[in-house]
């Protein structure tokens, strides 16, 4: 579904925010960008502002007009800052604009267009989209630099994308510790039973304490590891007690 997802850059001035770009996609799972009559490309500032997304720029498409970069697109939503006095549909958040691009984009092609970096999209380009977006932003500075544009659109949505039941996407997460078996949390506890008797902790096997205590390390879930650990610990302090 991402794959359907294109990004397609007007007339970009600054060879660099094509690279920007390009990083701000592939952190969004996003991989198809179209440039239109981009002021300067290939360029080295491109590659190097990429910063590991330069597959996406040597193998971004170079086409001569709007018209040609979304011809084959089911919905095309132009991003500006300014409302044009044109009846397009118009998302005035951008999370409604991505659940509709991303379910469009589960059968065809779609395309989010952003426009040259000093004045945004023509009139006449605006003519080749189906909706509008803008991003809210301060009222009295609203200017984001194009990259940026790119980054808070991909991230809504990459965001809509993932929270569709058959996307399958788990979040990266640390490999958990394999959790101990009953076996060796039963010796961990008579281990303990054991030390806190010779301690003097208390003087006879208590039902109550114990219980607790067992209730205690259910909630904590340690690892293995943090099991061996805690048993090195007791191990450490028989060591030191005197002797029955």
């Amino acid at each position: 579904m991402l794959s359907n997802i294109r990004i397609v850059l007007v007339q970009t001035y600054h060879p660099g925010n094509i690279g920007a770009s390009a990083r701000a996609m592939k952190t969004m799972g996003l991989s198809d960008l179209v440039l239109v009559t981009p002021r300067q490309f290939p360029d080295p500032e491109a590659s190097r502002l990429a910063a590991g997304a330069e597959d996406l720029v040597d193998t971004a498409r170079v086409v001569g007009s709007l018209a040609e970069a979304v011809s084959d697109c089911v919905q095309v939503v132009g991003a500006s800052a300014r409302l044009r006095s044109l009846p397009l549909p118009h998302f005035d958040e951008p999370d409604e604009m991505a659940r509709d691009l991303v379910e469009h984009a589960a059968d065809d092609p779609v395309a989010l267009v952003f426009g040259r970096e000093r004045f945004g999209l023509t009139n006449d380009e605006i003519r080749c989209c189906s909706h509008q977006v803008s991003i809210p932003a301060n009222p009295d500075y609203g200017i984001l630099n194009l990259s940026q544009a790119v980054q808070v659109l991909a991230h809504e949505l990459f965001t809509a994308w993932r929270r569709r039941p058959a996307s399958g996407y788990r979040p990266p997460r640390p490999s958990q510790e394999r959790q101990p078996t009953r076996e060796q949390l039963g010796h961990f506890h008579e281990h303990l039973s054991r030390v806190m008797q010779r301690s003097g902790f208390i003087n006879q096997p208590h039902a109550r304490t114990e219980a607790q205590l067992e209730a205690l390390f259910a909630r904590a879930q340690p690892s293995r590891k943090e099991l061996s650990l805690l048993r090195g610990l007791l191990a450490s302090l028989e060591d030191h007690l005197p002797d029955s």
